[in-house]
């Protein structure tokens, strides 16, 4: 393990309601989007210069970020949204939900934004770190972390007060952080990078790399040794000893994977072109996409056989799955 000293740092730490998503069925194996009726349908929720990158769900809520300080949330499965006045215009990159089921959200200009469980409230409070964090979590014990650029990792366990840090001292940027239980955590990064932490995030170390330096857009683990990476070209490699090799599994597409959507018994993955596959049976099948250049980055699954999600251009939508592929194994 690479045992850096950690430094720690002292910090100080209108919305108007809009129509519902359009429901759109899947039919057979794959179903093209009718985009316009979408846009149609959500007129008022979002707009065209909107560019959602995340979305997190407790049980009072659902919040959805973006660019220019765009922050949606909607508190009957997204069938109403309120669009939140926030005092920033900085870009939302991460979002996530904190055991105790308030919000954390990450912003370019390096804040951690709180939000109660009602995501009605948010406060804003500032990383010490003059790396660009790129990346957040909430812990299982309810710690936040973040991690960006120069392989760099912080994290408050007094919410924003105090900060830790430490890095690998890579010139290389981590993307994606997710924390499997109370002790171990994997994250993904530029050049094919593979961490983990086996004692809460205090320690990182190599677990692997990504075949010819991938570089993953995303990423999801089931547990330490099961996961998956998506990112350029429909690739999309998965590992089953906890990221010291992988495979490339076969996918119905060459655009860029940029989310992955996990539930109980099925996972699903969105991408540009409006794209979103399932994995069934070892495969990655299409099962919606537009001929049109919009990305969709990010989702969850909703009650009833729906999946929200959202993407470029306002595109914040909800599909209903047939019956086979909501319930599907992979």
């Amino acid at each position: 393990m690479q045992n850096t000293p950690l430094r720690t740092w002292r910090t100080v730490g209108s919305a108007i309601a809009i129509a519902s998503t359009s429901s759109l069925l899947l039919t057979g194996c794959e179903a093209p989007l009718n985009l316009e009726a979408v846009r149609q349908g959500s007129e008022q929720s979002s707009k065209r210069t909107d560019f959602y990158q995340a979305m997190a769900q407790n049980q009072d809520a659902i919040v959805v970020s973006g660019n220019d300080g765009v922050l949606l949330t909607s508190s009957d499965n997204g069938i109403t949204w309120k669009r939140q006045a926030l005092k920033s215009n900085a870009s939302f990159l991460a979002l996530d939900v904190c055991p105790d089921n308030t919000f954390i959200a990450l912003t370019f200009n390096n804040q951690i934004w709180h939000g109660n469980a009602q995501a009605n409230h948010w406060t804003p409070h500032a990383l010490p770190s003059q790396e660009q964090m790129m990346t957040a979590a909430c812990a299982p014990d309810g710690s936040w972390w973040t991690a960006g650029s120069f392989t760099t990792v912080q994290y408050s366990s007094d919410q924003g007060r105090t900060w830790d840090e430490t890095s690998l001292y890579e010139d290389a940027i981590i993307n994606n952080l997710q924390f499997i239980n109370l002790e171990q955590a994997i994250a993904t990064g530029e050049y094919g990078m593979v961490l983990r932490s086996d004692d809460g995030g205090q320690n990182w170390d190599y677990a692997g790399y990504l075949p010819d330096e991938f570089y993953a857009h995303t990423s999801y683990f089931r547990s330490m040794d099961e996961g998956w990476v998506g990112g350029l070209n429909g690739f999309i490699y998965h590992t089953t000893d906890g990221g010291q090799s992988w495979e490339q599994m076969p996918a119905d597409t060459n655009a860029p994977v940029f989310g992955f959507i996990p539930g109980d018994s099925a996972l699903y993955a969105v991408a540009d072109n409006a794209t979103v596959l399932q994995l069934q049976d070892n495969a990655w099948k299409k099962i919606s996409e537009s001929g049109q250049p919009l990305y969709l980055r990010t989702g969850l699954l909703l009650p009833e056989r729906k999946l929200l999600v959202a993407g470029g251009r306002g595109l914040l939508f909800d599909l209903e799955l047939p019956v086979a592929l909501a319930a599907s194994k992979d």
